[in-house]
């Protein structure tokens, strides 16, 4: 029997999910503040270190995207303890990945901050940095972990409230360690609020899903390594999925940096708003991963199906308010980020480009979390695939036809248009309904 999805469920899993989503953005730009009256080496160092814990994070949050539909289909299916099982696994694994990671990390401190390009004015500043914060890293897988699991469970306002918590402490920790009138760390003293905050989030997790534990009877037996192999195998696909996206916007900005300074700087105003207007599609795209998943759990295909056709229209509804959006903005962003008139001009170029795609964005975005609930994990990596060869090509003819940064955001449409295709005619497939 097909079951139909309130549009209050609906809301309370992406509204909640929106707020955790934009939190993390939101302590970023705290941080940035901070450590930029430090002084200029220090608040480089701290860019070069974001960058390689943004990395990391995006290689390891399978754990979160791999957690959530596991648990909703097993808990669709009425089967608690085997939703229990999935959480342990997934909590065990993120220790396990974060102490390997934490010393990967604190030996390769120097060489890795090197691979990323620090200057000798702050290389040495950027190494301590990350020699402390890597061993906040289990605790953010834990946290990682965590909220996928909450998402299974249909509840994303317990993350947020800790969430809030988390980020909460940090900014509450960022003065009192980095400046004079406290222990006058400097920019280490940044790396150990992330640290402590990071690790009461990640025990006030433990402690709630303990309690679930107690309240649910979850199997106490210890997690064997064989029981590690369907997150590991899902992991891989995602990573290989992750590292296909990050792959075509990373060439998309080195093709920014050979048309120049000016473009490259536009380039990164640009990018940085479209990432921010995709979390609020994301949220739409966890309530698909939880409550589509749920509904394959329970062997309602008609039900998962109906259900993703509406999110899909909601995607496409909120993406026409952020053109609309965006495009009134477009001259706040344009002079708000930056009083050099040439990359005014150039955002000016390009934010029409940004705006138009986002109806097809967030149907992409969707999708994505639509295909995650139903485990059809293959299928979102043929689409990233798609769509870097659309971008790698586009990008190809922007430097021989010398379509300057115009090209570059031209490319990224093509990135989405062909995922969209990919998606799309797996999406009228019967099959994806039946089998990932």
């Amino acid at each position: 029997m097909t079951e139909t999805v309130s549009r209050r469920r609906i809301l309370a899993l992406a509204v909640p999910a929106l707020g955790s989503l934009a939190a993390d953005p939101v302590l970023s730009l705290v941080d940035t503040a901070f450590v930029g009256r430090l002084g200029a080496a220090p608040l480089a160092a701290l860019g070069v270190d974001a960058a390689i814990f943004g990395f990391a994070f995006a290689l390891f949050n399978f754990l979160a995207y791999a957690t959530t539909p596991l648990v909703a289909q097993a808990r669709g299916r009425g089967h608690i303890e085997e939703s229990g099982r999935i959480v342990q696994r997934a909590l065990v694994l993120s220790v396990g990945i974060g102490v390997v990671s934490t010393a990967v990390m604190v030996i390769g401190a120097r060489f890795l901050v090197g691979v990323m390009g620090a200057g000798p004015d702050f290389a040495d500043e950027a190494v301590a940095y990350l020699s402390i914060r890597a061993f906040a890293l289990p605790a953010l897988l834990i946290i990682t972990a965590a909220n996928g699991a909450y998402r299974g469970f249909q509840n994303t306002r317990t993350p947020l409230l800790v969430t809030i918590t988390i980020n909460g402490l940090n900014i509450a920790l960022d003065p009192i360690l980095m400046f004079d009138f406290g222990l006058g760390l400097g920019l280490e003293g940044a790396a150990w609020a992330t640290v402590i905050a990071q690790w009461i989030g990640a025990v006030v997790f433990g402690g709630l899903l303990l309690r679930i534990a107690r309240e649910e009877s979850w199997p106490t037996a210890r997690v064997r390594a064989a029981e590690l192999q369907e997150f590991l195998g899902i992991g891989s696909v995602l990573i290989l999925r992750t590292g296909l996206l990050v792959l075509s916007l990373s060439v998309a900005t080195s093709v920014a940096a050979r048309i120049g300074t000016l473009d490259v700087a536009a380039h990164q105003v640009v990018s940085q708003i479209w990432f921010f207007l995709a979390m609020v599609i994301d949220a739409l795209a966890i309530a698909a991963q939880a409550l589509v998943a749920d509904l394959a759990g329970r062997g309602d295909g008609p039900g998962a199906r109906a259900l993703s056709t509406r999110l899909l229209r909601w995607g496409g509804v909120a993406g026409l308010g952020l053109t609309v959006g965006l495009l009134a903005a477009g001259s706040i962003v344009s002079t708000g980020f930056t009083d050099d008139p040439g990359i005014s001009a150039r955002i000016l170029e390009v934010i029409p480009i940004a705006a138009g795609m986002q109806p097809l964005a967030a149907l992409v975005f969707v999708l994505d979390g639509v295909f995650l609930a139903v485990l059809a994990i293959k299928k979102l990596v043929w689409s990233t695939a798609a769509g870097f060869v659309a971008t790698v090509a586009v990008l190809a003819l922007t430097l021989a036809n010398g379509w300057g940064l115009a090209g570059v955001w031209w490319a990224i449409t093509a990135m989405i248009v062909a995922r969209l295709a990919v998606l799309g005619g797996f999406y009228r497939s019967a099959s994806t309904w039946s089998s990932s």
